[in-house]
């Protein structure tokens, strides 16, 4: 039988949770995201499903977080990559969908991070992800960035004018 054990103290701080390999079932439990002196985090080989909590980004002490092979699914939490120190990831091998998350350092992570999520997407799996071509295309089409190109074109535009202008400046009076 086991015992059920409430940690009361908030300023408890539990450093590490290694819980791999232990045939765990059910969802990643949403209170985990308050251990905010959490360092390293591993869950993986077991059956734990549904979503990775979305405060995730909470665990800011974060150094690993060790998800793989596990029937998590839905997208990674975009709060996931606010954690700054995170060293080592491993989502691989479960049933993630979407985009990975852009912004800080989740680019860094390399492809077996993240292998084994058919539906997964991002510049990590080199794998382009729905609606990346549509948007590829306006740019193409408009031969530039939009408001670069614009910038561009008025610059060269105002320096053949400046020119113009600076050159009959000074050569009309002296044909004068």
């Amino acid at each position: 039988m086991g015992v059920e054990q409430v940690f009361g103290d908030p300023q408890l701080n539990l450093k590490s949770i290694d819980l791999s390999s232990n045939n765990l079932t059910g969802e990643i439990p949403k209170e985990i995201v308050y251990l905010f002196g959490m360092v390293s985090l591993n869950l993986s080989r077991n059956n734990l499903s549904g979503e990775i909590p979305s405060e995730i980004g909470n665990l800011s002490s974060l150094e690993s977080l060790d998800l793989s092979r596990n029937h998590l699914y839905g997208r990674i939490p975009s709060s996931l990559s606010q954690i700054d120190f995170l060293g080592k990831l491993n989502l691989s091998n479960n049933s993630f969908s979407g985009r990975i998350p852009l912004g800080r350092h989740l680019q860094t992570f390399e492809a077996s991070s993240f292998e084994g999520n058919v539906d997964l997407c991002g510049e990590q799996l080199n794998k382009s992800c729905p609606g990346d071509h549509t948007i590829a295309k306006p740019e193409e089409a408009t031969g530039g960035d939009g408001d670069d190109f614009v910038f561009y074109k008025a610059l060269y535009m105002s320096m053949g004018v400046g020119f113009f202008v600076g050159f009959w400046g000074l050569i009309g009076p002296i044909l004068i």
